[in-house]
């Protein structure tokens, strides 16, 4: 029996599949180089012997958040997405370079993107980044799980969204989550085993919001590299960059050391992030890096 369904959980290639009666499905994806991700739209071929779904086509993606592997290659970690909430908290010590990896990322792959900082009861959060990401144009939201506040925000941001919540590990991904949908329980991941057979409990898993949209949570994670064939060459998915890339002299110009480099000139003028500026820099010689490594090397090279 074939039918069509939504990934609502991953990890690996174990899969659960939600039909267009809600009915929940363990599933794999049918051959070795069909790659399922959170999120995706699905053609399932029923498999009762072996109670569980083969996922045999992978509908067009409107959207698809892409990462670079340890071998340089893109990988998709979550299709369809329109909202990116990337989030960091006052613990663990934020990492403003994976924060703006994530937002380039989101960015040359046409999602919207927030901040998000969790934990805000806590204080000591890092203002001035949110400042600078809320000048350049980022909605910036500040909540905290725990204490309850700045949720109904939140939950406005990602009514009608099929958003995802990103970014470190220990940030409160799910707590978020739990907090914005109090029935979701772990049911979903209950239906997924590894190998040997024992409940996964680090897959990305989708929720359907009460007031409408859905939300993902994604493992934490300790770096983040975007794919570097889904960047965009010039900016890098910088918005500030972006803006300013126009009125540089030269047409392709990398906002390293070029002479008349509009970018260079406004970060010398306060008007752009010197923090953000080396984190182009950074993203911009890891791209290289990971280009020239290919798809052939073992290892990719080490990120910064």
């Amino acid at each position: 029996m074939s039918f069509a369904g939504r990934i609502v959980a991953a990890f690996g290639r174990h899969l659960v599949v939600r039909d267009a009666a809600g009915v929940e499905h363990r599933a794999r994806p049918f051959g070795r180089r069909l790659s399922v991700v959170c999120g995706d739209e699905v053609r399932c071929e029923l498999d009762a012997r072996h109670d569980e779904a083969h996922v045999v086509e992978v509908r067009p993606r409107v959207s698809c958040l892409y990462r670079s592997n340890r071998r340089g290659e893109p990988e998709p970690v979550v299709a369809n997405l329109t909202l990116l909430l990337v989030t960091l908290a006052p613990a663990p010590e934020p990492d403003p370079f994976m924060v703006d990896r994530y937002l380039a990322g989101a960015a040359c792959a046409g999602i919207r993107a927030a901040v998000v900082l969790n934990k805000a009861d806590l204080g000591a959060g890092p203002a001035e980044e949110l400042a600078w990401y809320a000048r350049i144009g980022y909605t910036c939201v500040e909540c905290s799980a725990q204490a309850g506040t700045g949720l109904p925000a939140l939950q406005g941001l990602c009514r009608t969204e099929l958003a995802a919540f990103v970014g470190q590990s220990g940030v409160g991904k799910s707590s978020l989550v739990h907090a914005l949908v109090p029935q979701a329980q772990v049911r979903t991941g209950t239906l997924l085993r590894d190998e040997a057979g024992r409940h996964t409990t680090t897959a990305s898993r989708l929720y359907e919001l009460p007031g409408g949209g859905a939300l993902v949570d994604s493992p934490g994670v300790r770096d983040f590299a975007p794919a570097p064939e889904h960047l965009e060459p010039t900016s890098l998915g910088f918005l500030e960059v972006a803006a300013l890339a126009p009125g540089c002299r030269f047409d392709d110009c990398r906002h390293l050391r070029e002479p008349g480099c509009a970018v260079r000139a406004a970060v010398e003028a306060g008007a752009v992030s010197p923090r953000r500026h080396e984190s182009y820099r950074r993203l911009r010689r890891l791209r290289e890096q990971l280009l020239e490594a290919g798809p052939g090397r073992k290892s990719g090279p080490k990120r910064r």
